[in-house]
């Protein structure tokens, strides 16, 4: 979980107007918004290969996960109930934990970058396919995103809740097209993309971001998360 504030980067100051004698004054031009940038050319690069792993909201700090419990997420103090409740990876109804209908979506994943570090929003997120180039505090460019994943013949989309496995700063790899800087695995998923892609305990697969106008119909639309941070 990151801390809280830092000041957003300067503000671009317009251009100082040319004047002779002559010349009459000029309007105060605007400053130049920069448009949010989208896909790159030839559409969002997909990674291949990349080990994946299971990992589900409320889950209790263990050696199989390092030590890191799964209560809190990067963006929220209490994923938990956000959700709803525990994600039961042993006790499914369909994609659902069997004791409650989450109040999120259950089809969720993380990747090992976070917009956030220790003193507050990065500076620096120019990687981002779809930054803008500065992030007030209390907001995220990441969380909710979608990606599409492709394992054991079968595609499913999740959104972007958590980061990780093991990393928290690894753009080369998420926004790039290095490997992980985590050998054993560069994805985390839900339960609920878990058992749609057949996976068991683990797989390899392949993921690329998409935009949301592109995610398809399907169980991962049932309830789509749309809550922001909250660290209080």
């Amino acid at each position: 979980m990151a801390a809280r504030t830092a000041p957003p980067p300067p503000a671009l100051q317009p251009p100082t107007a040319l004047h002779s004698p002559a010349a009459r004054p000029c309007p105060t031009p605007r400053r130049r918004q920069l448009p949010p940038r989208h896909q790159p050319p030839g559409g969002y690069p997909l990674h291949t290969g990349i080990r994946t792993t299971v990992f589900w909201a409320g889950e209790l700090a263990s050696p199989d996960n390092g030590y890191t419990p799964n209560v809190a997420s990067a963006w929220q103090n209490d994923w938990q109930s956000h959700f709803g409740g525990f994600d039961d990876p042993d006790n499914r109804c369909g994609y659902n934990p069997c004791a409650f209908t989450p109040l999120e979506n259950a089809f969720y994943f993380a990747l090992p970058f976070s917009d956030y570090g220790n003193n507050g929003p990065k500076k620096d997120l120019g990687m981002v396919y779809w930054s803008n180039g500065k992030l007030a505090d209390g907001q995220s460019i990441l969380k909710n995103r979608w990606i599409q994943i492709t394992a054991n013949g079968r595609t499913v989309y999740a959104q972007w809740e958590d980061v990780g496995p093991f990393n928290e700063n690894d753009s080369a790899y998420v926004f790039g097209s290095a490997a992980p800087k985590y050998s054993q695995a560069g994805l985390d998923v839900s339960p609920a993309v878990s058992t749609y892609l057949g996976m068991g305990g683990s797989a390899v697969s392949s993921w690329k971001f998409v935009d949301a106008s592109d995610v398809p119909s399907g169980p991962w639309k049932t309830t789509i998360t749309t809550s922001g941070p909250g660290w209080n």
